[in-house]
């Protein structure tokens, strides 16, 4: 989702407004070097979210800057009998504002906990690359799908694992690694980009 859909990380854009921007940018920086698991960049980023309430939260969501073409894309989706699922690694919180947002069928990621209706600053769920994978794959065998008739789309590192359970991997916007383990790759700010690679798929299947 990060980068995906988005033209800078979920995490950021809400650390700006939460006070810990230099934080999270360190914390990404690691992730994406591999010097950090994804466990340890939640637990870090994590500590910024104390006292903080889901409300404030999803307020701040509002304002998280999106590739156009979300929602024709979604739609297409839906019209051409496939089931759109949100796979990411950002906090639960923002893939269920993206899922009510653009009717994606359900999300996924790791969760904060709450204390008293307000975030402690401790998760409460991790979740990583290979549980990103994991749900993508229920998903498949709860909707009684072959995951290899099934597409992925994204941008980096976690999106890895998914690309190689799948029919067609498609890298949009992506880093290097992504790139390589993608079955193509497009660019853009729209993500109706996709659209024509879904459809040739769909179309050779």
């Amino acid at each position: 989702m990060d980068g995906t859909l988005t033209s800078t990380s979920s995490g950021k854009h809400l650390a700006e407004f939460l006070g810990h921007a230099e934080v999270i940018q360190e914390v990404q920086a690691g992730y994406g070097a591999g010097r950090l698991s994804s466990h340890e960049a939640a637990v870090r980023e994590a500590r910024g979210w104390a006292s903080r309430t889901p409300a404030e939260v999803r307020g701040l969501l509002e304002s998280l800057p999106l590739v156009d073409g979300i929602a024709e894309a979604v739609l297409w989706c839906r019209r051409s009998g496939l089931v759109p699922v949100l796979a990411t690694l950002a906090w639960d919180v923002v893939g269920i504002h993206l899922c009510d947002r653009f009717d994606f069928e359900r999300s996924c990621g790791p969760r904060l906990e709450l204390v008293d209706g307000c975030y402690s600053g401790e998760v409460t769920e991790q979740f990583d690359e290979l549980s990103k994978c994991d749900f993508a794959l229920n998903m498949a065998d709860e909707l009684g799908v072959d995951p290899r008739r099934c597409v992925a789309v994204g941008d980096g590192r976690s999106d890895v694992p998914p690309f190689s359970e799948v029919g067609l991997a498609i890298a949009f916007n992506a880093t290097p690694e992504a790139r390589t383990a993608a079955h193509v790759a497009v660019d853009g700010t729209d993500m109706r980009a996709v659209l024509p690679l879904l459809d040739a798929w769909l179309r050779g299947r």
